[in-house]
């Protein structure tokens, strides 16, 4: 079992001609990943444009949604959460600042679209058998240059970013 942590719109993106359809649609998919997988998953959604006064939070099955309030944004959650988190979360972030922000906190941390083939892909099948290993950097770029060390060998923040990719 895992906890995933997710930038609800990076995810989906926001260029949808009904946005609530687009959100419900990944919430309802979610679940029945989280049910396949038996992971806890936490999806966050800005509210900084239009949200409501406070935060709100509500639960399907194993997803929890987390609607931000006015003037937050999701990233500033998820960077609040993973502060003071005492699970090691997984995180689901195409954004770079998040996504460095999380593997400075030692978390593992996953693109939107390396978890969304991740999640077709479960889906698909429709259990939990491991999908093929594949490489840490599976979206098809380069991994980012080494400074010092092996060559040959993956660093700490590929190497978490493989286990979390194999546990998805």
């Amino acid at each position: 079992m895992a906890h995933i942590l997710i930038d609800g719109y990076n995810l989906i993106g926001i260029a949808h001609a009904d946005l609530e359809k687009a959100r419900n649609d990944i919430i309802r998919s979610l679940a029945e990943y989280s049910s396949i997988k038996e992971h806890d998953i936490t999806i966050v959604f800005d509210g900084w444009k239009n949200g409501l006064k406070d935060q709100t939070r509500s639960r399907t099955g194993r997803v929890t949604v987390i609607f931000t309030r006015l003037g937050d944004t999701a990233d500033m959650v998820i960077r609040k959460m993973l502060a003071s988190a005492e699970k090691p979360w997984i995180v689901v972030s195409s954004d770079r600042e998040v996504y460095d922000f999380a593997a400075k906190k030692d978390f593992a941390a996953v693109t939107s679209d390396e978890f969304d083939n991740r999640l077709f892909r479960a889906l698909r099948s429709g259990n939990a058998d491991p999908v093929p290993d594949m490489d840490p950097d599976e979206d098809g770029s380069d991994p980012p240059a080494r400074s010092g060390g092996n060559p040959n060998m993956l660093s700490k923040r590929q190497k978490k970013k493989l286990q979390a990719l194999k546990k998805l």
